[in-house]
C-alpha cells in the first residue's frame, strides 16, 4: 500500500462498541481505497461485461470472487473491488464497454466505503434512512441508493450476519462517521 495515501477516516476507524453481554453490538470500519467503476450501457443489457457479472434485477448485487457489481438503475452499475484485488479491472471494463457504446468512469476517489457490522448494525442503519432493512425485504445481495442522515449514499448488504457497506461522498465521510458513532452509543447499554 502507498503510504502517501490517506483516508479522511484513518484516525476514526476502526471503531467497535461491545454490549453489556460482551458480544459485539456494532463495529465500524473502512474498506480503504476501494476501486469503484461507474458503468452505463445502452440496451440490450448483457449478463456479463469483460467477464464481470451484471445484475439485471433492480437493487441486486452480483459477485465474482472479490468483485461486486451493484445495480443502480436500468442502465447503470457500480463495479467495486478491494484495493489490488483486480488490478486490470478498469481496462477490462473499458475494452468491453467500447463495443457496446457504454460509458465507463473511474469513481474510486469519489466515495469512502464504511463497513458496518454487529448485531445492532441493521438497527443503526434504520435510524438514518427510511428503507425497510428487515430481512424479509432487504437481504445479503441487496443494494439501494437512498438518503441516509440527509446524505445520498449507497447501501450494500454483504451478508446475513448482518454486515453492510455504506458508500458516501468523500467530502461527507467524516461527518457521517461521527453521526454513526454518536447514534450507536445507545447500544452500549443493551444486552
Amino acid at each position: 500500500m502507498d503510504e502517501t495515501r490517506h483516508s479522511p477516516l484513518e484516525d476514526l476507524l476502526p471503531w467497535a462498541l461491545p454490549a453489556e453481554d460482551g458480544n459485539l453490538a456494532v463495529s465500524l470500519g473502512e474498506l480503504r481505497f476501494v476501486q469503484q467503476i461507474g458503468l452505463r450501457l445502452r440496451p440490450p443489457m448483457p449478463a456479463y461485461i469483460g467477464g464481470v457479472p451484471l445484475p439485471l434485477q433492480p437493487n441486486r448485487v452480483a459477485v465474482m470472487r472479490r468483485v461486486r457489481t451493484l445495480w443502480l438503475g436500468p442502465d447503470e452499475w457500480l463495479i467495486t473491488a478491494a484495493e489490488g484485488a483486480a488490478p486490470d479491472l478498469l481496462s477490462w471494463i473499458r475494452r468491453a464497454a467500447a463495443d457496446r457504446r457504454g460509458e465507463v468512469t473511474d469513481l474510486s476517489a469519489s466515495r469512502i466505503v464504511i463497513e458496518i457490522a454487529g448485531r445492532e448494525a441493521r438497527t443503526l442503519l434504520e435510524k438514518g434512512c427510511g428503507l425497510d432493512l428487515h430481512p424479509r425485504a432487504f437481504t445479503a445481495g441487496c443494494c439501494a441508493q437512498t438518503l441516509f442522515a440527509k446524505l445520498p449514499v449507497i447501501i450494500d448488504q454483504i451478508n446475513a450476519a448482518p454486515s453492510y457497506r455504506l458508500f458516501v461522498r468523500r467530502s461527507a465521510a467524516r461527518w457521517l462517521c461521527d453521526w454513526l458513532i454518536d447514534a450507536a452509543e445507545e447500544f452500549r447499554f443493551t444486552g
